[in-house]
Order: structure tokens, then sequence, then C-alpha cells
């Protein structure tokens, strides 16, 4: 039978992730509010957090998949208790190749594999532990699946990741702290130095008590260090400085997502970053960082394989809007695709994949604003270098910036002819800061302006779905911003209907 406790995680993650403190964030990208602000020096204050390289990165993946596998996909069950007898692992058919090549045909970046669950198994053989795969029968007790998913991850152009459960419920040192702390710091060393360029680290919260009794104090900033010092380039999340969740496992997004927010911030929030939060931050004395959004799903209901789901996979219009809404809404989408116990993608899995990626690649196959003359009503300095031309010129680094203090600006781009579509893409460059509060774009049409299409924030990328246009001019026309405003890129798409 199928447990819910998986439910039970956003509770225990968000009074983690509202606990996460400007400590753990570095410096560099780190802001102090303070109560005698005025609200243009918070502003100021604001656009001034900047991501970091491996956020960038990070967040330039824009798709990634969470792959779900363990002792749980032979027990068909979601938390373990840790007692599992190691020889229930045994997968029949295992192909990580076969992984790759599904989540690909999705137009997937990344693969981020559940390394140690909740009930302690360890994918690989760990030194530190009898409780892994060294101990089942698969592969004679000589395999070693992160091996084997990491290079296969790596052969395909895919950057990889871990997600390593802190709460170990096999473990017998768990809730002795500083023992504990001390093995899994350890499995962190095995893990990021066996297997090549790690991309991300994933932490969620769950802690449980441990077999005395006790709670286990997780030494974060430890777990941290050691990160740093082998994977410098990797990202940390959930729980974690680099990135933070969106709130909830459903796949929802907010309307205006801030990646620039105040420390003590509740995950689920719907407001995490506007001017009111900011005012409220600063009477407290709160840090500003950069902590960008990762919208974490599966595309079943439960997070490992059960076979009695198999014709309960998401919907394909279900799945667009959530990559829509995560993706096109400034935030990360990781999609969990568990394999099933052979040791494989889901046939019903694969397919469903296969409808994403051939969908969202007709979409996105011609951009029709690309090469448009492009005039704007303000450029930073008059320099030709912040023209509005940028926004199309096909490089992502080049953007069009207004002047300080110009917080409403408009840029209008013109076709050689008429040009059809009901897809566009607006991106800010985040290497400034996030600015843009609320925009509207338009579209000429009987001699004068018709809006299609509003929104507030923008960040690293908006996607805008309206019915569809066709006109030899649209605007897009920013109506509030923070200090200045840039655009990196702006594209308009036709988007098929979804089959």
């Amino acid at each position: 039978m199928i447990e819910s406790m998986r439910t039970k995680a956003p509770i225990i993650l968000a009074v983690l992730v509202i606990a996460m403190s400007a400590a753990n964030a570095e410096k560099s990208s780190a802001v102090e509010l303070g109560p005698n602000d005025s609200p243009d020096q918070i502003l100021a204050k604001a656009v001034s957090v900047v991501p970091s390289d491996r956020q960038i990165a990070w967040q330039q993946v824009e798709f990634a998949a969470f792959l779900h596998f363990g002792m749980n996909t032979f027990t068909d069950r979601e938390w373990g208790e840790g007692t599992e007898d190691e020889k229930l692992f045994n997968p029949t058919d295992f192909d990580a190749r076969q992984w790759m090549r599904a989540v690909k045909a999705a137009g997937i970046r990344m693969v981020i594999l559940t390394c140690k669950h909740h009930d302690g198994f360890c994918l690989w053989p760990s030194k530190y532990t009898e409780h892994c795969v060294r101990n089942s029968p698969w592969r004679d007790g000589k395999g070693d699946v992160v091996a084997e998913v990491a290079k296969a991850a790596h052969e395909a152009g895919l950057k990889f990741g871990i997600y390593v459960s802190p709460w170990d419920r096999h473990d017998k040192s768990y809730g002795d702290s500083a023992v504990y702390n001390e093995h899994m710091k350890n499995q962190l060393r095995e893990l990021l130095t066996g297997y090549g360029e790690i991309a991300e680290v994933w932490f969620d919260g769950a802690c449980g008590e441990g077999p005395n009794g006790k709670r286990q104090e997780y030494d974060w900033d430890g777990y941290y260090g050691v990160i740093r010092e082998l994977m410098p380039k990797a990202a940390i999340a959930i729980c974690g400085p680099d990135v933070r969740w969106c709130g909830n496992e459903a796949g929802s997004t907010r309307a205006s997502e801030w990646s620039v927010i105040p420390g003590g911030i509740d995950a689920s929030a719907q407001d995490v970053g506007s001017r009111d939060v900011l005012a409220a931050a600063a009477k407290r004395g709160a840090w500003l960082t950069w902590h960008p959004s990762e919208v974490d799903t599966s595309i079943r209901p439960g997070w490992f394989y059960h076979a009695s789901e198999d014709d309960k996979v998401r919907p394909l219009r279900d799945l667009l809007s959530i990559y829509f809404g995560s993706v096109g809404g400034n935030a990360q989408l990781l999609l969990n695709i568990p394999p099933d116990r052979r040791g494989r993608i889901s046939d019903h899995d694969v397919q469903r994949l296969q409808e994403i990626g051939d969908y969202l690649r007709a979409t996105f196959a011609t951009n029709l604003a690309a090469g448009a003359k492009a005039s704007a009503t303000n450029v930073r300095g008059h320099d030709p270098k912040y023209g509005a031309d940028k926004t199309v010129d096909g490089d992502a680094e080049t953007y069009w910036a207004s002047d300080d203090g110009v917080t409403e600006a408009a840029i209008t781009y013109e076709f050689a002819a008429p040009k059809t579509f009901n897809t566009a893409v607006i991106q800010e460059q985040i290497r400034t800061g996030q600015r843009i509060e609320e925009f509207a774009l338009y579209a000429w049409a009987d001699g004068d302006w018709k809006e299609i299409a509003h929104a507030t924030t923008v960040g690293h990328k908006r996607i805008l779905r309206f019915p569809e246009v066709t006109t030899e001019k649209v605007r897009l026309r920013i109506s509030q911003s923070r200090v200045s405003a840039t655009i990196a890129n702006f594209g308009l798409y036709e988007a098929p209907a979804i089959p």
C-alpha cells in the first residue's frame, strides 16, 4: 500500500526554509536592510543583490528531472523505515542510458538521483554503512547505481545532481548529533569525489527522532562546507543557500516570483518579495539574498514507482501548464520521473516525456521577433551598448537598459511583414539584479495599441500565453520597476494546439 507520509514533508521543510539565515549566504550577494532605510534605499539595496555564477548556471538549466529510485521502489512504499532487507533491491533490467534518452526527449537538462532516501539505503557501495547496494543481489553486490547514472548523464550531455536525505532511519548514530553529522559528511565526501562533476546537491528538511529517541541536530554549515570544498560549482538546494523551495509539491506557482527575498519569509507565502514585504523586512533588520525558487512535483501521484499508478501519469496539458508556470515564471521545474523495478523508466512515462519535448520544440523552434526593428523610449546613457536591438540579437549576455530613475519605459518592435503568434518570452539581465515589477504587451490593431497580455515579475524568464494575434508591430511596456529596467531577450512564438 502506498503510504501518505510524504505529505508531511512540506510542513517539516517549510520550517527549515524559514529558519535559513544570512549566515548561510555568500556575503557578496547578501544585503542588510535597516529600520531607517527609506523606500528608495530599500529598492536600491534590493536591486544590488545579484546571483552567483552557480545560481545563474542553475537557473539556465530551467527544466530538470528528479529520479526517485531505491529500496522504496521494491517495497511499494513512499517512506521506508530503514529495516528493509538489502536483498530486496534487485532491478532486473537496469539501464541508466534508457533513463537519459527518456528525459532528454522532454528537453530536460539535468537529472537528480535519490542516492539515499530516509530509509538510509545507499545506491552506492558506501564504506560507512552495510545498508547499501554492496549487500544486494544486484550486479552480484558489485554494482553502483550512482556511478552508472552519473556516467550515463555525463555521456548524454546532461548535468548530474544528488539527493541525500539528512534523515537516516537506519543508521544507529542518528540522534547522536555530533557522531551522525560526521557520518553524513563522510557520505557526502564519497559522493562528491567519485562521480565526476556534481551540479546540484538537494537536501530536504525531513527530520525524525533517532533510535535513541533524540532529535538529530543537523550541521548544515558543516554539510555546506564539505560541498563548497569538494564541488564549489554545485548549487545547494532546498535546505541550502543557493535555491529555495516553492512551498508546495503540486506544481503550483506564484503570479509574482521574486528571487530577491528577505530572511524569515514563509516558503509557502504567496508574496515573498514585494515592496510591502521588503518594507516589513527592513523594520526587523532582515538580510536580503538571491534565493531563486524551484518547483518540484511528480509526473505521477507518488514519488517512487508504483505499478498501480501506471494509468495515473499526468496528462500533457497539466504538465505543460506546470512548465509554463514554473520555467515561465522565474523558477526551475524539477519533474520527478521514477524508474520502475526493472530499473527502467516506464513506457507510460516515456511516452509523456516525448510528448512534452515534441510540444516545446515545436513551440520554440522559431523566434518570430528575431531581427525586428526595435526602438525604446529610453536607453541608458544614450549608449548603443544598451540599445533596444540588444533584446532581439540572440545574445543572452547583451541587454537593453534604462537610465537610473527611469522606472517606466517601452520598447516597440516592428516587423517587415505581419507575424502571427500566441506566446511571448521576456528575460531580464539578472546579472544586474531583478527589477521589473509590472509590464504589459500590446499589439497594433486597427490604428491603436491593444493589450494582449499583462504580468508582474520577469526575472530569468517570463512566458506569456494568449489568444493568437497577427500584427506588424508589438510594444512591451514596463509600467513599474526598481531603480531602472533591463531586458536581455524578447521573443514571439506560435505554439501549436495541445493534442
